[in-house]
């Protein structure tokens, strides 16, 4: 199973930050809190010149230009929040590489004022995911294999 050991690390980790915040906020503190937060308005993030999540995340075509402008557009709209999708062969394939490109994308939704909820190795776009040059678009398709 080539993605269980991710999900075995991630485990790991929300374990490890469960017990480091083990204090659990009263009602009054978690409403105190949301108060302080904007309605949130958003969106599924991915940039224009990527076809798919894997090809956003991969070295080769990672377009943090295109990002940091689409981003712009996003906050110039109204929008304080982008929901990305994140793909299992990205990170396989290079670990580091990805979570530093996810770090140059949590900083520039930052700078926009845009926050980010990752969603973990949703890669149910494609049955046969791989990595490297991905297809063209398919006119008047949504998905690979899924008719407009």
């Amino acid at each position: 199973m080539r993605t269980s050991r991710f999900f075995l690390l991630i485990i790991v980790l929300l374990m490890a930050s469960r017990s480091l915040h083990a204090q659990q906020w009263t009602a009054e503190r978690a409403n105190q809190w949301y108060a302080t937060k904007a309605w949130l308005v958003g969106a599924n993030f991915n940039p224009s010149t990527a076809i798919n999540q894997l090809e956003m995340w991969q070295s080769d075509t990672f377009d943090l230009p295109t990002i940091d402008r689409e981003l712009g557009w996003a906050k110039g709209l109204g929008f304080n929040s982008m929901r990305v999708f994140l793909h299992d062969l990205a990170y396989e394939q290079d670990p580091q590489g990805f979570l530093s490109r996810m770090d140059q994308l949590l900083e520039t939704a930052n700078r926009h004022g845009i926050g980010v909820m990752p969603v973990l190795f949703d890669s149910v776009w494609d049955p046969y995911p791989k990595v490297g040059k991905q297809p063209a678009p398919r006119p008047h398709r949504l998905v690979p294999g899924g008719v407009l």
